[in-house]
């Protein structure tokens, strides 16, 4: 068992209810000795009880207090839950009062760490935890939900069986050599097998594209010459005034976001700077930011004017951004058409004319039209696709290695590198500076 900890697990400020969370050895016996009303030493698992927090003898708060004994609780250890009133000030003497009675102070992400430490989650379902904390829309919060149902956990844990099996054969075939009842390492067959692996990794991680950009959200980018309308775009699809819109050229001098939900996806909308060749030295640093963000965005929309002509510029930001997912829409369609340019898009933002085929072109784009979070066949979290395109490239040159004839035994080496990396995912094969380093992410009182 760990020592006793605490921490306030409900948003720091004034409210109805603040909860205090208590978790480790002697934690119930600990809150017992600040707690009048019912003797909590003698309380039933999975019980709440009315009374007072007493400092020595001042009452601190009215409170309700959750028992809750191991292993049926959130870390496998018992633990105590105090829902006092909100305000700051009474929170807070709650929890100095904790920790004058042998309590210390929880570390960032240590309720969950102690949850996967004594084996009631794994590592995914830790980080779905936080998924669902800070999920921006329904589609992440159902991703997040995959993750703590153990859905991603058991796609992983599947994988890493038909990998374990072919390892099996092999360690069996060079330790045993000498029984004549075990069939023979064939490089065919095993080919066979490492290859239907890599298929359904590959297939695992080209779907989990679509799961990352909706758990992080898309980084979409607004380009244009100056005037085109991209600060009106941005105003329009926030419904709010977020940038400054005039007639006169160089008015955005730095990229603006916000954020929009569309389609249950969430859009992080960067408004940026006019393109254009400029003396005055603010803009330029403007423009130079502007095309910075180009390269880091997953979505580009490239605005162009219907009432002129494409100009030298147009066409360099039409060529900058050729090799990005992007959508060209042509704004100003209520004026005199002098562009003949086949924009994806033409609306008119003015008279709010062709906004509405705009998302679902961006879901389009995106391929994200037909995403399904009940399908848990893919991953969204950057550490865990990170790991399993490194596994695949050891089953890749195990692969190589078949071909060149290799000795098994040492094909097996990138084999174990594959298995062990999967374990990486699930928390299987961890060292505890990775895990401490994970866990620090998280909030206080998690």
């Amino acid at each position: 068992m760990f020592e006793p900890i605490c921490a306030i697990c409900t948003p720091y400020g004034s409210s109805a209810i603040s909860i205090i969370r208590c978790s480790g050895a002697s934690s119930i016996e600990l809150a017992n000795k600040i707690f009048k009303g019912k003797d909590l030493s003698k309380a039933s698992a999975n019980t709440i009880w009315y009374g007072h927090i007493y400092d020595n003898d001042e009452v601190i708060d009215e409170v309700m207090v959750s028992i809750f004994k191991a292993p049926k609780s959130f870390t496998c250890e018992d633990s105590v839950e105090i829902s006092c009133h909100g305000g700051i000030y009474v929170t807070n003497r709650v929890l100095k009062t904790l920790l004058k009675n042998g309590f210390r102070m929880a570390e960032p992400g240590e309720f969950s760490k102690r949850a996967f430490l004594n084996g009631r989650i794994d590592l995914v379902q830790a980080e779905s935890i936080m998924d669902m904390v800070s999920a921006k829309n329904k589609l992440a919060l159902g991703i997040a939900n995959n993750g703590i149902s153990k859905n991603t956990s058991n796609m992983i844990n599947d994988l890493r069986k038909e990998v374990l099996d072919i390892l099996v054969d092999i360690e069996v075939n060079i330790d045993y050599p000498e029984y004549t009842d075990i069939p023979e390492i064939e490089y065919k067959n095993l080919k066979d097998r490492i290859e239907s692996i890599i298929l359904k990794m590959e297939k695992i991680l080209k779907k989990s594209s679509g799961g990352k950009l909706i758990r992080e959200g898309i980084k979409t980018v607004i380009v244009g010459k100056p005037n085109v309308g991209k600060s009106s775009l941005l105003n329009t699809l926030l419904d709010e005034e977020k940038a400054i819109v005039s007639d006169i050229e160089g008015t955005t001098r730095d990229y603006i976001e916000g954020f929009l939900n569309i389609g249950g996806i969430t859009l992080n909308l960067i408004d940026t700077a006019g393109i254009r060749e400029s003396s005055d030295e603010i803009e330029r640093i403007g423009v130079e930011r502007s095309l910075s963000k180009i390269d880091s965005a997953d979505l580009v929309l490239v605005l162009l004017d219907n009432s002129r002509k494409l100009s030298s510029l147009d066409l360099e930001i039409l060529d900058k951004t050729k090799d990005k997912k992007r959508i060209v829409i042509m704004n100003k369609i209520d004026l005199n058409k002098e562009n003949d340019y086949d924009a994806d898009i033409f609306i008119s933002i003015n008279d709010n004319k062709g906004l509405d085929k705009l998302e679902d072109k961006i879901l389009d784009v995106l391929n994200l039209n037909e995403f399904n979070t009940t399908d848990s066949n893919y991953l969204s979290n950057v550490r865990h696709i990170d790991l399993l395109e490194k596994s695949l490239d050891s089953l890749k040159e195990a692969i190589k290695g078949i071909d060149r004839m290799m000795e098994v035994d040492m094909i097996s080496i990138d084999i174990k590198d594959s298995l062990n990396l999967m374990g990486e995912i699930v928390g299987e094969s961890n060292t505890e500076l990775v895990i401490d380093r994970l866990f620090s992410r998280f909030c206080l009182g998690k």
